[in-house]
């Protein structure tokens, strides 16, 4: 039994050995599983850390891209060329890509023809011109002449051995710089002597004459001078001021401000009117301009916006200023009476009008015209074709403008040649919008130019429709330049009389008027309309002015 028993101890020895060494082992194997597993968190946390990074390198690169696009653009726009009419290197290449483009056959014709024709007709009008000489015009034969007559020495005429010849007569232009003068009304007073006579007034005074600010010494005169030096030669209020020193008139700032509220005060019944007449015609064109406005609460410079309204056909402006919003409300409430056709740029606020029974709305040319030419230097040969094509658009125009057409002819020779064009290359866009990145500048132009393209195409159905809207920002353009002579608004209430003034003095310049007689007359008889409800105010608006005063001069 002893010998059993110390077997049985060995084997029990032996298998805690052996089991100790299992644990061992099991030990170990699991230390070198954890260090395994601690390599595989630290790789996926290395992976993920990786990834990371190439996230931010890649949005860095797109801002780093987005950035040096900005700097080419405000060079561009510093140093480079003020045109965007796309001239490509060989004109003859102007041709129509119809691979891979879904056109029918009769399509596909019309389009080559409409762009063979339009460059035949461009190369028979390309003639050579000599080099121009610069001839010095005679001077204004309206302007007074002030004689100064010089006598050669050393003549002696009464001795009778001279005989005067034809004198030789040399013009120069003088200036001098503007004066002021005080204008005195003296109003005689009577009285009446006959003490046996009763008389309901025995002081008799001669009346007033009206005058535009009642309580002020500004004459019209002065009036003009401060809005035009201002608004149209862009001369900010306080130069004036230091102007108006050095001739020995002190006007103090304040005073100054107070008039030109007081003269957009006045004004506003007429530019009420003007609106009035704009949006009762059935073609404007619509567009929008930063103006720098001082915040009250803040107290310091915001970005506002001014909305320009522009009638084609009578050539008439009116700006609106709401707050300095640019949002869709805005226009909204300021069209939403129009009837017509509405020319804007692709700005989204405007899609809402494609909708609205009696509003037709139309595309700007131009505004696709300048995305494909900042994409010129991503992508050169998508973006030069699309040029060339708009060019061949703007060669049709210029056809029409020198062959001198009517409406109807100007639409006909459209519907024949752009339409065809303007299909192509739609499709082309198409086609080539699904190759390019969307978010690089070739690809929002195209992006932009589809998505409008509705508009852009709708210009050929009336001749009188424009292909862009050009003379729009023409118009405003000298809000443009004030904003950087006298740099911001006061507050919200000084930039809507800014667009009172802006808006009389557009109209003036569309009509020809000279800027500083149209606001001396109108100041001058505006009172006039105070009371008499027969008279339209309609009938002091520049054209209208202009149209009086060439039947009768003595109006002025």
């Amino acid at each position: 039994m002893a010998f059993a028993d110390d077997e049985n101890d060995t084997f029990i020895q032996a298998l805690l050995q052996e089991r100790d060494h299992l644990y061992r082992e099991t030990a170990k194997l699991r230390e070198e599983i954890k260090g395994y597993s601690d390599v595989i968190t630290l790789k996926n946390s290395y992976e993920q850390t990786i990834t990371d990074q190439e996230g931010t390198i890649n949005k860095q690169a797109e801002k780093i891209n987005s950035l040096e696009q900005q700097v080419q653009q405000l060079l561009r726009k510093i140093w480079g060329k003020s045109s965007e009419r796309y001239i490509a290197p060989d004109p003859l290449q102007r041709r129509i890509d119809f691979e891979g483009l879904d056109l029918l056959p009769e399509e596909e014709e019309a389009a080559r023809e409409a762009q063979k024709e339009v460059v035949e007709y461009k190369q028979v009008q390309v003639i050579a011109k000599g080099k121009k000489k610069p001839v010095r015009e005679s001077l204004p034969p309206e302007l007074p002449r002030r004689e100064e007559h010089i006598y050669p020495a050393g003549i002696d005429l009464a001795c009778g051995k001279w005989t005067e010849l034809s004198p030789e007569i040399r013009e120069m232009l003088e200036h001098e710089p503007s004066r002021f003068y005080v204008r005195r009304i003296i109003r005689h007073k009577y009285v009446w002597n006959d003490k046996s006579t009763p008389t309901d007034t025995p002081v008799v005074t001669a009346s007033l004459p009206a005058l535009a600010l009642a309580k002020s010494y500004a004459s019209s005169s002065l009036l003009s001078e401060l809005m035009v030096n201002k608004y149209v030669n862009h001369l900010p209020f306080y130069r004036q001021i230091q102007m108006f020193k050095q001739l020995g008139v002190v006007i103090p700032a304040s005073t100054l401000n107070d008039w030109f509220k007081e003269t957009a005060d006045l004004l506003r019944p007429l530019y009420y009117r003007l609106r009035e007449e704009v949006l009762s015609t059935d073609y404007i064109q619509v567009d929008e301009s930063t103006i720098p406005v001082v915040h009250e609460e803040k107290h310091k410079t915001v970005k506002g916006y001014i909305w320009m309204v522009r009638t084609v056909m009578e050539k008439t402006v009116f700006f609106h200023y709401d707050q300095g919003s640019r949002a869709q409300k805005v226009v909204v409430g300021l069209l939403k009476n129009y009837q017509g056709a509405l020319q804007t740029d692709g700005y989204e606020v405007y899609s809402i009008y494609e909708n609205k029974q009696g509003v037709l709305p139309l595309g700007c040319w131009a505004h696709a015209r300048r995305k494909f030419e900042e994409a010129l230097k991503e992508d050169e040969l998508r973006a030069g074709y699309a040029l060339k094509q708009i060019g061949l658009l703007y060669d049709v125009e210029r056809r029409a403008d020198q062959e001198n057409l009517s409406y109807e002819t100007r639409a006909e020779l459209r519907s024949r040649l752009s339409y065809p064009i303007m299909r192509a290359f739609e499709k082309w866009i198409v086609k080539e919008y699904p190759k390019v990145l969307p978010k690089g500048r070739i690809g929002k132009a195209l992006s932009y130019t589809y998505k409008i393209y509705h508009r852009l195409s709708r210009y050929h159905l009336d001749g009188r429709y424009c292909i862009d809207n050009n003379l729009g920002e023409n118009t405003i353009r000298p809000i443009a330049l004030g904003r950087k002579n006298y740099l911001f608004c006061g507050n919200h209430s000084a930039a809507e009389d800014a667009a009172v003034i802006y808006s009389l003095f557009g109209c003036c310049k569309e009509a020809g008027v000279n800027f500083r007689q149209w606001l001396v007359y109108v100041l001058d008889n505006i009172h006039s309309f105070d009371n008499d409800y027969s008279k339209d105010l309609a009938e002091l608006l520049p054209k209208q002015w202009k149209t009086q005063i060439e039947a009768n001069p003595k109006v002025q």
